[in-house]
């Protein structure tokens, strides 16, 4: 695990981190250890996503103890995209990523989704499906009518878990996938491109876990903003806008 500049690593995985500070304790360690004990070159970067805890503070805390992470600070929350953009701006690996800092996925599952990403002779996104969460009901309600939703209105995702993470790709198809959604719709936005563009997703079940501290920051409202980002991928401007921008970029427009 190395945080020089210099040295290309085999993965940039990022966390963005939203008053995560009970949560982050055990998940960051966890995922050094892990990797390390793979003898995987791993850059891991917690984005302290305007948090109103003590976050930050721990994230100093582990820089300053030697624990080979980087920090993205940003000072107002502008939603759970932003944080996780912010991040991807900063990778350097092979491949990335992006994980919640929740830990309701084991560090050992995060390892064997690269592994099957790194093991692929084919551009591929890898991620997680969560078997047998224990969300609290308003959390299953919300998963429940948003996949349900998500995969009747954009057909061919073949994802029974379209926000399972982490999502691990390699670094190339960032410039192609272009994300910018600021909000709970970047999961969507990365898997509907990924259908456009024709990238395989390989997706493994894992088993869901607890929370390893904290609260869910998904709510009731989420509801209704997952509707509203349906429909504007949908009929609206985002994915034709994208898809212009990929055609001139072929064409050298």
């Amino acid at each position: 695990m190395s945080l020089d500049p210099q040295k290309r690593p085999d993965l940039s995985l990022v966390l963005p981190c939203y008053n995560e500070e009970i949560a982050i304790t055990k998940t960051a360690p966890d995922l050094v250890n892990s990797f390390l004990k793979e003898k995987i070159d791993l850059q891991l970067i917690l984005v302290n996503n305007g948090s109103i805890d003590r976050t930050e503070e721990i994230i100093d805390q582990f820089i300053a103890s030697g624990l080979p992470v980087e920090k993205v600070n940003i000072a107002i929350n502008e939603g759970y995209g932003n944080g996780i953009l912010e991040g991807l701006n900063r990778c350097r690996g092979r491949y990335v990523g992006f994980l919640c800092a929740d830990g309701q996925v084991a560090a050992q599952d995060v390892v064997k989704v690269y592994r099957l990403a790194q093991g692929n002779h084919h551009r591929c996104l890898t991620k997680v499906r969560r078997r047998f969460r224990p969300d609290g009901l308003i959390r299953k309600v919300v998963s429940i009518c948003f996949n349900g939703l998500i995969s009747m209105v954009f057909l061919g995702l073949h994802s029974l878990d379209v926000n399972g993470n982490p999502k691990i790709f390699p670094h190339e198809l960032l410039p192609l996938l272009s994300l910018n959604s600021k909000n709970w719709f970047l999961d969507s936005e990365i898997m509907i491109k990924a259908k456009i563009l024709k990238i395989p997703v390989i997706e493994i079940n894992v088993l869901g876990r607890y929370r390893q501290g904290g609260n869910s920051h998904v709510r009731v409202e989420t509801c209704f903003e997952f509707f509203k980002e349906i429909y504007q991928y949908r009929l609206g401007h985002p994915i034709k806008e994208w898809q212009k921008y990929q055609r001139l970029k072929k064409t050298g427009g």
